[in-house]
């Protein structure tokens, strides 16, 4: 029987990888897993990971090969590997490649690698309203409507789909990537920013388009995303979580390329303009006047010849959407992110519509290159007085989480991290205003929330960057594609339940390249011994996945 001390990794046989996280090669075997394997819990001493057929598709499609798999767990194994592990990954990423989609003169076909696979899919109930006439042993035809529907239905079944169908383009765009910016700071992409580029047009533009970017906050989705409208040239599309980042959109496009202001326009509840570049909201996209209504403006997705569209923090999209991308197949689609969690479950709706992972690069190499800042996190658990100890112990679980996390002893750990950042620019995050509100008019600092004007928004956070502000409290409307590159310390102060992509996109708003050190502090403020540390210890899974260990401390 195999047994290697040294080696922190123990597989078991239901596909669950335990990693001890107290050796010396825990750093590089984590590095390793995180290619084709998710985290699922973090406690001190050992780490689990599953292994999904989802982790393996994307592993398959951005080019990781199953020897590399099963190399990496032989490497770092301490005992034997149950001998259904390897067999299991074989036949799963086996599956990418099987089935594919390619253009045909009467439409689109299905391709399967060989007969008997043709006659299990089209035995699948779910699978028969969706295909057309056999043409052969290996072929099914297929219409090109039904294309996004087919890809979701099959993946959820177990049959990922490499689509190869190709692409319809749209109109042209003249557009080139500007060697400095107009207002004349020299800049160009970085390595791994063109890395991004390359991955997701593949071998050529004209068969490449559609899949996944995952990059930390803070490393310029956003520049990956102008470096592939130049390279496409064509009509784009851009949806945003927010009117915020709509305008950084436009801003870094703007200054960044030969467009102008005449070619970039805005598709909002302020301005419905529609130019070669067009960007809007998932709220605009989702507005409709009752929940029996049609969604009003879906139709911008249909009415001009987009070439590209692009989904900015795709992990978001919100479900209803998934529907209209269902029917926009033969166009590109580029999805950018820090974290393809979804805490829906969604994850596989992406992987089908949107497309597969394309590149991916851990927070940490970008940390180690300088690239984001170096962050440091820390969870601060805090005490109840006596009397909101009594309120928790009789209150339902929902009203638990609730008064632990609005818990009024956080003020003066709060005032202790401000005095202790006294030089920094500080953001205060949170998720029930009430509290926030209270926060914001007990230290001074504005509020930005959900009711908060865009005009003050834009304002507050352009006092912010300049130095008027050093302080701000934000709801979770800043929790994404908030440009803030000076913030270096976040205190959360209450969070959205177990929500990874939460956590991830908060530490995310102070991940921008700093001058001088280039540190950053993220504390997360939690009750002690209550259901909000325990969610917190959930909420912490990625970023512990992404390499960051949390420091834990006690205030009384």
């Amino acid at each position: 029987m195999r047994y290697v001390p040294e080696n922190p990794l123990i597989i078991q046989s239901d596909h669950t990888l335990l990693l001890e996280t107290m050796g010396p090669n825990f750093r590089p075997a984590r590095d390793a897993l995180v290619r084709f394997a998710e985290l699922v819990k973090s406690p001190d001493y050992v780490h689990t990971y599953r292994v999904t057929p989802l982790s393996l598709w994307n592993a398959a499609s951005s080019g990781l090969t199953v020897d590399e798999v099963l190399a990496t767990l032989e490497k770092w194994a301490k005992y034997d590997i149950p001998p259904n592990v390897p067999v299991s990954i074989r036949q799963t990423m086996a599956r990418w490649g099987r089935l594919q989609l390619h253009k045909d003169p009467r439409g689109l076909k299905l391709v399967a690698a060989e007969p008997v696979l043709l006659i299990e899919i089209c035995s699948l109930k779910p699978v028969q309203p969706l295909i057309g006439k056999k043409v052969d042993d290996t072929t099914v035809l297929v219409d090109p409507k039904d294309r996004g529907e087919l890809k979701q239905v099959l993946a959820h079944l177990g049959h990922p789909v490499e689509d190869l169908a190709g692409y319809r383009d749209g109109a042209a765009l003249e557009m080139q990537v500007l060697p400095e910016t107009k207002s004349g700071t020299a800049w160009g992409l970085r390595e791994y920013q063109r890395d991004a580029v390359d991955a997701f047009f593949g071998d050529s533009v004209a068969q490449g388009g559609s899949g996944v970017v995952v990059l930390p906050c803070g490393a310029g989705k956003t520049m990956v995303g102008i470096a592939a409208m130049a390279r496409l040239g064509m009509k784009t599309l851009i949806l945003c979580t927010n009117v915020t980042a709509l305008r950084q959109w436009k801003s870094e496009i703007i200054e960044r390329s030969s467009l102008t202001e005449d070619d970039v326009s805005e598709y909002s509840g302020e301005l419905k303009d529609i130019k070669s570049v067009t960007l809007s909201t998932y709220q605009m996209l989702t507005f409709r006047k009752s929940r029996n209504d049609e969604f009003v403006h879906f139709g911008l997705f249909d009415r001009e010849n987009w070439g590209l569209v692009i989904y900015d923090e795709v992990h978001l999209l919100p479900a209803p959407i998934f529907r209209a991308v269902a029917h926009l197949q033969a166009r590109r689609r580029l999805g950018l992110t820090a974290t393809l969690v979804r805490e829906d479950g969604k994850e596989t709706d992406v992987f089908a519509l949107i497309g597969p992972k394309r590149y991916d690069v851990p927070w940490k190499d970008l940390e180690h290159q300088g690239w984001i800042a170096s962050a440091t996190c820390t969870e601060l658990r805090v005490d109840f007085t006596d009397d909101d100890r009594l309120r928790y112990a009789v209150a339902d679980d929902r009203e638990k989480f609730r008064i632990a996390s609005v818990n009024a002893r956080k003020l003066p750990v709060i005032e202790e991290l401000l005095q202790q950042h006294s030089g920094d620019r500080v953001l205060i995050l949170g998720m029930y205003v009430d509290q926030l509100d209270w926060l914001s008019r007990r230290l001074g600092f504005p509020l930005i929330e959900g009711k908060t004007p865009q005009k003050r928004r834009d304002e507050l956070f352009a006092r912010f960057r300049h130095g008027d502000e050093r302080v701000l409290v934000i709801s979770k409307v800043g929790n994404f594609s908030v440009d803030l590159p000076d913030a270096s310390v976040a205190i959360q102060v209450s969070g959205t339940w177990g929500s990874r992509q939460e956590e991830a996109q908060r530490l995310g708003r102070i991940l921008r390249p700093k001058s001088g050190d280039n540190k950053a502090s993220f504390y997360s403020l939690v009750t002690r011994d209550t259901v909000e540390q325990t969610f917190g210890e959930k909420r912490q899974l990625f970023l512990t996945e992404q390499g960051y260990a949390y420091r834990i401390e006690t205030r009384t």
